[in-house]
């Protein structure tokens, strides 16, 4: 009798104290708000579907992700503001948005710097990477936790075929908020106009602005066909969107979700290279069928490239930790000094 009774009072409190560490589990169970500047089917929309998924494997369900698409919850450096202040947890946005906050990430923006996908791994995937991550948090409060591959940003318009910079004077162009991108085209001959991406798609229907630059995903994920028609096939500029977390919000995690978290961003962007390479090709096909069309540059676009890098380069070599920087990141990509 006195051993039923104990192995009851044993039983029941070895049941309080799985009831106890479930209530626990799921009181630590989240939905992570993931903001998104662009809409459905785009780069940025494939690398969150891929994040939440991996993260929701790697927590047994526990943790997942709801996105807010086409700047729901504000612009994307907005976005930034929010995260450093734990406001969101997450977003996923363009590389220039973040540039303001963290100077040295600009060395991805600069033209010509980044010539293909390889080019774009291995920046992002090795010791510059990590470099680039650990400023982040150290200046803007943000933690890079995966990156999107979106490919080169192609120049739209609505009123011409742009082969050289002389066509490229014709025509009032919309850029991000981003000064390098901005005297890049001021390289190129022409003062653009910074516009913010919520208001692009409206600026070029209204003719406020006559064209824009961004990579064939994204042309074709926001609709642009229905507003331009001309696309030059520049390789200026490879977007890179890195998926931010909030640090206070990163830190707040115990340790096994920080690492689900790292586990997931990791391989959401393999998974975007592969996308891009799926993708881009077919994406372009459908462009031209809906009735743009696509022209190449003359001379190999060795006028655009000439200009930009001579002008624009020197310009941030302090900004982006000097010459010597620039030439150590040149050479892990096999390219000659500066």
């Amino acid at each position: 009798m006195i051993f039923k009774q104990r192995f009851v009072k044993s039983l029941s409190f070895a049941l309080c104290l799985g009831a106890a560490a479930a209530t626990s589990s799921l009181a630590q169970a989240k939905t992570f708000r993931v903001a998104v500047g662009d809409g459905a089917g785009g780069t940025q929309h494939e690398l969150g579907l891929k994040f939440s998924e991996e993260l929701k494997a790697r927590t047994n369900g526990q943790h997942d992700t709801q996105m807010f698409l086409n700047g729901q919850l504000g612009d994307e450096q907005a976005t930034v503001n929010d995260a450093a202040m734990g406001l969101l947890d997450f977003s996923i946005l363009a590389i220039n948005n973040v540039t303001p906050f963290s100077p040295s990430v600009g060395v991805l923006t600069l033209p010509y710097m980044v010539q293909s996908l390889d080019d774009a791994v291995a920046l992002t995937q090795g010791e510059v990477g990590q470099q680039l991550v650990d400023n982040t948090v150290r200046d803007a409060g943000v933690r890079i936790v995966g990156w999107a591959y979106s490919g080169f940003r192609v120049l739209t318009n609505s009123k011409q075929p742009v082969q050289s910079l002389s066509d490229l004077k014709a025509l009032k162009v919309r850029v991000p908020n981003n000064e390098i991108m901005i005297d890049t085209y001021r390289a190129w001959g022409i003062n653009p106009t910074p516009m913010a991406w919520s208001e692009t798609f409206t600026g070029l229907q209204l003719g406020v602005v006559d064209g824009q630059d961004n990579p064939y995903i994204t042309v074709y994920a926001m609709k642009f066909d229905e507003v331009q028609k001309y696309i030059t096939n520049i390789r200026y500029l490879f977007s890179i969107e890195p998926l931010i977390m909030s640090e206070a919000v990163f830190q707040s995690q115990p340790d096994e979700v920080q690492q689900a978290i790292l586990a997931a961003g990791k391989a959401a962007t393999e998974h975007s290279a592969r996308w891009l390479v799926e993708q881009e090709d077919k994406i372009k096909a459908e462009l031209t069928s809906r009735g743009m069309v696509i022209t190449e540059p003359a001379n190999g676009e060795r006028e655009w490239m000439d200009n930009a890098i001579s002008k624009v380069w020197p310009k941030y070599y302090d900004k982006l930790g000097g010459k010597d920087n620039l030439n150590r990141i040149l050479q892990s990509l096999g390219r000659d000094a500066i």
